[in-house]
């Protein structure tokens, strides 16, 4: 069983001495590097060029750059200040427009400003006490969710992931890798397959990088290859992560996992969903109502900076794709996993009736949901 001491030091988000600490994650795997930002609009910068990725990591970041900003704000009235933190939190909304977690978390700053007595000095200490308590929150939501999923892995046998749910897209642990953490924490032997994720190989750079810190064993394979391993039997089941839920469950990930739930569909292999329950957009009924992000196309046409297709052709670059609700066999989160029918139109997760939650020490792990 690998020692597992990595997950402990990796922070791809911190609050250090008055300054927001990210991993640059454009580094990796090449080197593991640490950029210090003193400026908010360095920190809404750094999330739209993806420095720092994964929809937990990036609310959590751009709850530390509110904070961040509203230190620096001057202003005569209580009323100025928060005109002037909503003109910042437009900024941080416009960086991407995908990852629910990251209006989430902006909306809760609002609204710890709103309703926070006293100064304005008090505002801005209630802002970066409330970023703060957001990332204990997030590593606490991922270890919940990776004891509740590590269930459902098999006790030997082949996981296939895609893109990067782990500790980087996170505060720290992850969600769909977290699941897989979980799981070799409690004896269990697992190995992955991660795809390489094109265009911008988030599998092959940080999930391979990831997983080989902690000793677990993972082999990279190109995103065609997971249909071929399937019909093998080499995958025993697919875990994902999130960057939004709609309300009757269709899911919003890295481009590229739609097609690998439709491909556990149809070899009967178990597609399960990794994410916390700030993933979830319940003014959303269903995925065609998630805006996708459409990015820059040189990622598509240059890797490293060496281009790679011919002059004038062109190229399209979702970020993502939606995975229907009927394809996903169960959603792991921190209150724990849920079977479909799905339906999110709630005021709040505590309303969920119980039948909704699956006791997975109850399953059997060479079951789906």
């Amino acid at each position: 069983m690998p020692t597992l001491t990595h997950k402990e030091t990796l922070q791809p988000v911190a609050w250090v001495a008055g300054r927001i600490r990210l991993i640059d994650q454009t580094a990796l795997p090449a080197r593991l590097t640490y950029v210090e930002l003193a400026d908010w609009r360095a920190v809404a910068e750094a999330i739209r060029t993806m420095v720092v990725r994964g929809a937990p990591a990036i609310g959590c970041t751009a709850a530390l750059g509110m904070a961040l900003g509203a230190r620096s704000l001057i202003a005569d009235s209580r009323e100025t200040f928060l005109e002037r933190l909503d003109e910042m939190a437009e900024t941080f909304r416009s960086s991407r427009p995908t990852a629910v977690n990251l209006f989430w978390a902006i909306d809760r700053l609002l609204e710890v400003a709103e309703e926070t007595e006293g100064n304005i000095v008090d505002l801005k200490d209630a802002l970066l006490s409330e970023a703060l308590e957001m990332l204990e929150e997030d590593i606490e939501a991922n270890r919940c969710m990776g004891r509740y999923g590590a269930e459902l892995l098999p006790e030997k046998g082949n996981v296939l992931t895609h893109c990067n749910a782990g500790a980087l897209a996170t505060v720290g642990y992850g969600t769909a890798l977290g699941v897989i953490r979980a799981a070799v924490e409690a004896g269990k032997e697992i190995h992955v397959y991660a795809d390489e994720t094109r265009p911008r190989l988030q599998g092959m750079k940080l999930t391979a990088w990831e997983l080989a810190q902690d000793g677990i064993p993972v082999t990279v394979i190109a995103d065609n290859m997971a249909a071929s391993l399937m019909r093998q039997g080499e995958v025993d089941c697919v875990v994902v992560g999130a960057d939004r839920i709609a309300s009757n469950g269709d899911t919003a990930n890295k481009i590229g996992t739609y097609g690998l739930a439709v491909l556990a569909r149809h070899h009967g292999i178990p597609f399960y969903v990794a994410a916390p329950f700030s993933t979830i957009d319940r003014k959303l009924l269903n995925g065609a109502q998630i805006p996708i992000e459409q990015r820059d196309l040189k990622e598509m046409t240059h890797i490293e900076g060496m281009q790679i297709m011919p002059e004038g052709v062109k190229a399209l670059n979702p970020a993502f794709d939606v995975t229907p609700a009927g394809l996903i066999t169960a959603i792991i989160t921190e209150h724990g996993v849920l079977k479909p029918p799905f339906d999110f139109d709630r005021e709040a997760e505590e309303e969920a009736p119980e039948d909704d939650l699956v006791e997975t020490d109850a399953e059997s792990e060479d079951e789906p949901v």
